[in-house]
């Protein structure tokens, strides 16, 4: 845990979440400015800054949120009609949030890339 880091006090239950999913190594919650009716980030419980810091020890947590993603996907319904899973890298990456996390996207209609 990263004493300053906002997603850190999250999980540690210091700030309250509309929580949707944890496990042993993630924690899943809506976004407090949906950009779409469902919009859930979903973080690993280890400190990670970035996608620019993840290695071959801690690469797994990604393949584990793409699967969660999924099964929440299916557990709300919105499986069917799309989604969207984003992951913002730096400053110029749109990463406002310094631990790595991945945004879950759906509802918003209209098709396209953005």
């Amino acid at each position: 845990m990263s004493n300053n880091c906002l997603f850190c006090k999250i999980i540690a239950g210091e700030i309250p979440c509309d929580k949707v999913y944890e496990d042993d190594l993630i924690f899943a919650f809506r976004d407090i400015a949906p950009v779409a009716p469902t919009h859930i980030l979903v973080v690993p419980k280890t400190h990670i800054t970035s996608t620019n810091d993840l290695n071959e020890s801690n690469a797994n947590i990604v393949a584990h949120i793409f699967v969660v993603a999924r099964n929440l996907a299916n557990e709300l319904g919105f499986a069917d009609n799309g989604y969207r899973i984003v992951n913002n890298c730096g400053g110029d990456g749109g990463q406002t949030v310094g631990h790595i996390h991945f945004h879950i996207i759906a509802g918003r209609g209209g098709g396209g890339m953005f």
